[in-house]
């Protein structure tokens, strides 16, 4: 009888686990699992609390569902990826471990820390094998018809669409349960070495159950709604699912198969087919992340935009993050994000262009932010997200568009019923003020406890555009692979 090993991540499920499915092929085998903790490495990567809160709290499920099936979840904290492998290699030999079983990550780090287990623990006679687990459809399998990695989404998102209706990836069923497994006691789930804030579970519960229910749940109706809703942030119209894909208590595939049951034609642009584009821009920013890595070191993937004079302006960006801009739009989303961990979509838009077009602040700033508060942090989406908004990114948004914060409330929030949500001190302003509520003010004689505009919007995109085309004159023509071979 083997020993195999399950090494848990961004994985957090019994359902549809590639390297679980695996590790349990043949029932002679004892299968073991592991989690190891790395605060210290979360800490560089800019993890939120409310993330890690997340992940303790999936984990205890999971290693009470992993139990039920006879496999033993243990558990072991060190500070970073190099403690970690070091860590792998003693558990392998005290445990006797034949086989390593692992879903790949995409991050460099990340993929640094596996290719050093792949070296080393053959070394001590365990074999190890790494799987496509966290996307539709592995990188690199997408190409251009000259075999390059696609920068422009709409021609990848045909491509995988092409894919997923000639072959489309299968789902696994969780293991059954291993009634012979050898008896295996499994670690006591001790609190990360971590800064604490617990999650609201009414808005984010953890683990795998509840991640499958939202997803039913989403699938059955509210997909139907979503082209029509999902740009409008007082509706309860997208999916939520955003930390279960994070942290892995739900995979891209469960998603794609739950929407065709629920939405047969989702891959002929039928019912479904609007929030299945979604799934696959999360597949393309993870290509990206494997063909340029660079993007995983602070480096914009259009080069010229290295060349960009960023401001610093400490106390606009504090007044951007606190939610204190002057703009309602601006500082209801900012606030939504630091009272729960979570921002709408169409908001991460509005505030990331705020924070670069109308304040000429460094996007890379705006990024580590989010990822410090969100707790669907994900570097592949939320760098994707940054750069697009930036201008610096592929398939970005051209430079000279820039979103009106005042506009773009009107459009998304006309009534404000989002804004007087989460700027209380603006209950009093009317609807058709809502957008200008220091206008109103000053005509009718109120004093509002909110503060005045940080920005005039039409003089920062003059500044902006100017700033853009100069870094453009100056900046020789470097290709994203020659920026690539740079880092």
């Amino acid at each position: 009888m083997a020993t195999h090993l399950v090494w848990l991540r961004n994985d957090l499920r019994l359902n549809d686990n590639s390297a679980l499915w695996a590790a349990c092929r043949r029932r002679e085998d004892r299968v073991i699992a592991l989690f190891i903790a790395t605060p210290e490495q979360w800490r560089r990567h800019n993890m939120s609390p409310r993330q890690a809160d997340y992940i303790w709290r999936s984990l205890q499920l999971l290693q009470q569902g992993l139990a039920e099936k006879g496999i033993a979840l243990h558990y072991h904290q060190c500070d970073d990826f190099n403690a970690a492998v070091s860590y792998l290699q003693q558990f392998c030999r005290e445990r006797q471990v034949k086989a390593l079983f692992y879903n790949y990550q995409y991050e460099f780090n990340e993929r640094e820390r596996d290719a050093a287990v792949e070296r080393l623990l053959p070394q001590q006679g365990v074999t190890v094998q790494g799987f496509d687990d966290g996307v539709l459809l592995p990188p690199g399998s997408v190409r251009t018809g000259n075999q390059k990695m696609y920068k422009v989404f709409t021609p990848f998102s045909r491509a995988c669409l092409k894919r997923l209706r000639d072959d489309l990836p299968p789902c696994l069923p969780a293991p059954e349960a291993r009634a012979d497994a050898t008896a295996d006691e499994p670690s006591t789930l001790t609190p990360f070495d971590y800064p604490r804030h617990s999650i609201d579970e009414q808005l984010f519960s953890p683990g795998e159950a509840a991640a499958l229910r939202r997803l039913r749940e989403f699938c059955r109706q509210q997909v139907v709604d979503y082209p029509a809703r999902r740009d409008y942030p007082a509706y309860e119209s997208t999916s939520r699912l955003s930390v279960c894909l994070a942290v892995g208590t739900l995979s891209p595939r469960q998603c794609l198969h739950r929407l065709l049951r629920e939405q047969p034609h989702a891959l002929e642009a039928g019912p479904g087919s609007v929030w299945l584009n979604e799934l696959i821009w999360r597949d393309f920013y993870r290509h990206l992340l494997v063909a340029f890595p660079a993007l995983c070191k602070n480096q914009p993937f259009m080069a010229w935009t290295k060349q960009l004079a960023w401001q610093q302006r400490p106390e606009q960006f504090n007044a951007w993050c606190e939610g204190k801009t002057g703009f309602p739009i601006v500082d209801a989303a900012m606030r939504q994000m630091n009272a729960t961990g979570w921002m709408h979509n169409r908001l991460r838009m509005i505030t990331a262009s705020f924070l670069v077009k109308d304040l000429q602040i460094d996007w890379r700033r705006g990024e580590r932010y989010f990822m410090s508060v969100l707790i669907d942090g994900d570097l592949a989406a939320n760098n994707g997200g940054w750069q697009w908004a930036a201008s610096t990114g592929t398939d970005a948004v051209p430079y000279f568009r820039i979103f009106n914060p005042t506009t773009q409330g009107e459009r998304f929030d006309k009534q404000g019923e989002f804004i007087r949500r989460w700027l209380p001190e603006l209950a009093a302003v009317p609807d058709s003020a809502i957008h200008d509520p220091h206008g109103w003010a000053k005509k009718n004689h109120q004093r509002l406890d909110y503060p005045q505009p940080i920005v005039e919007h039409k003089a920062a995109r003059q500044q902006t555009l100017a700033i853009f085309e100069a870094a453009r004159k100056a900046s020789p023509v470097i290709s994203p692979e020659q920026v690539n071979e740079q880092f």
